[in-house]
């Protein structure tokens, strides 16, 4: 329960003390690129200078973390002593959630309740969950001729990269660096340009909670700086990404262009609901508005195409827009604001152009525009959009990253999979049937990395998260993650 209201929280963010350095080696260090100039998307006010890194400033980072992998101070302590660490950083965490909660809320625009109920405790969670699991990654012996021995272990890759996302700031940052933490790895983060702060404040958690120095580097930055400078960097061993499938396939250019690196891409999605004629037409279409216009739609599992019976489409489209015409955006501090503001204008104008474009390929409008939403004033925020389309227009092909829902009319199951299968996306899908053969027998041909039935974004730590096709490879999430961040080796003994 909130006792704090949104003036409480507005005062709190004027008196908060941000990081505004680069974290190296376990000190404060200051960049040598350009300082990033971060602007607030709840009112437009300017906030601090950040220092930045240029590809010097990666060099620095990346020989700390090898230095500090090489002398073992992580890599080869016992995995349970890493466990407790990690368990330590996680409480830290819980400890000061109301700062990290409100900091993401001033520096992307997400509401402060949102922030602190769900994804702070989320990256609780995970931490905990790796921290737990440090010691659950097991080497096998296998049967050999009596006169030798076998074995197959699993080691820390060595030096890992983070790029991770604004829109999750602190919850991406957890899926990349608790796996790889846990198995022994040092690790340089380089998070999205928008959400800096958080990341600098989550760095100096870890130190206090007695990760060595070195084990955790964090270099703000620009992506065609930083970014590119952690890919094409020779020591790097593996790149953990997650973002946009342009940037996505950058990455793979530096990896094959310096020392042929690993990378483990996750490149966004176009989440298609399919609600089969059997189902609650009702719970479906809201959920999946919801589902759409959570977090801004600012979200790379959007349930941002609703694919319904031809019969049907009318009444989803008015129950959607009906979600639509009720859930506006509002002040993020708040605590009465499911939905906040958009991250930049940048983004705002990009959503805007893809509803103005949507328009003028015939797309039927049921709810929003293409129009600025006023909710603090100098802010950035978009209302939701509900569009009736086809699977041939650009918004129901491409990822808006904001609250803008397709509803597609589809004719009979094939037509469904075939629109559903019909993007260059593959992250996750949803199924509304209660026909339990249908569901069974669909969902293997839905082509998506994670398919919900009956709920939208479901699960938690024990399952893995990742897509197919452009959406890219490799897994968050679970014990599968672990396995990003190790190489195998295999032992031979001659006993005779």
């Amino acid at each position: 329960m909130f006792t704090a209201t949104g003036d409480d929280w507005a005062d709190r963010a004027a008196a908060l003390s941000l990081h505004t350095r680069m974290f190296i080696d376990g000190s404060w260090e200051d960049g040598t690129a350009e300082p990033l100039a971060p602007i607030s998307p709840r009112d437009g006010r300017a906030l601090p200078p950040i220092a930045a890194a240029s590809a010097a400033d990666i060099d620095r980072a990346v020989r700390s973390a090898r230095a500090a992998f090489d002398a073992g101070v992580w890599s080869r302590i016992a995995p349970r002593e890493r466990g407790q660490l990690l368990i330590a950083f996680a409480q830290k965490i819980h400890d000061n959630a109301e700062e990290l909660a409100l900091t993401i809320s001033l520096e992307m625009g997400k509401p402060v309740r949102e922030a602190l109920q769900t994804e702070l405790r989320a990256v609780v969670n995970c931490f905990r969950w790796y921290g737990e699991a440090a010691d659950k990654v097991l080497d096998e012996l296998p049967v050999t001729a009596p006169n030798s021995l076998a074995l197959v272990t699993r080691e820390p890759a060595g030096v890992v990269a983070a790029v991770v996302p604004w829109n999750f700031p602190l919850t991406m940052t957890a899926w990349k660096l608790a796996p790889a933490l846990a198995v022994g790895n040092s690790v340089v983060l380089k998070p999205a340009e928008h959400t800096t702060f958080s990341a600098l404040r989550l760095a100096e958690l870890a130190h206090e909670a007695g990760i060595p120095a070195g084990v955790l580097n964090v270099t703000p930055g620009a992506g065609q700086v930083a970014g590119r400078a952690l890919g094409e960097h020779p020591d790097v061993d593996v790149v953990t990404f997650t973002g946009s499938p342009e940037v996505g396939r950058r990455f793979l250019g530096y990896a094959a262009a310096s020392n042929g690196k690993r990378v483990w891409p996750e490149l966004g999605g176009k989440t298609a609901s399919l609600v089969l004629p059997d189902a609650d037409l009702e719970r479906a279409v809201r959920a999946t508005a919801d589902g759409c216009f959570y977090n801004q739609g600012q979200i790379c599992t959007a349930s941002s195409r609703l694919l319904v019976p031809r019969a049907q489409y009318d009444r989803a489209l008015e129950i959607a827009a009906e979600v639509a015409r009720t859930s506006l955006p509002a002040d993020p501090f708040d605590v009465s604001t499911s939905m906040g503001a958009i991250v930049s204008e940048k983004q705002l104008a990009g959503i805007a152009g893809f509803v103005e474009r949507a328009a003028a390929e015939g797309a039927e409008l049921a709810a929003g525009s293409a129009e600025r939403f006023s909710a603090v004033d100098g802010g950035s925020y978009f209302a939701p959009v509900v569009l009736g389309v086809t699977p041939a227009h650009e918004v129901a092909q491409r990822e808006v990253f904001g609250p803008v829902l397709s509803v597609i009319a589809y004719d009979d199951v094939d037509d469904a999979l075939a629109i559903a299968n019909g993007t260059e996306y593959g992250l996750a899908a949803a199924l509304w049937s209660t026909d339990l053969n249908a569901v069974h027998t669909l969902s293997r041909r839905l082509r998506a990395g994670v398919v919900w039935v009956n709920c939208f974004e479901e699960g938690d730590m024990t399952i893995p998260f990742g897509g197919v096709k452009g959406s890219g490879f490799g897994r968050d999430k679970s014990l599968h993650a672990m396995e990003k961040f190790t190489d195998l080796k295999t032992t031979w003994i001659e006993l005779s």
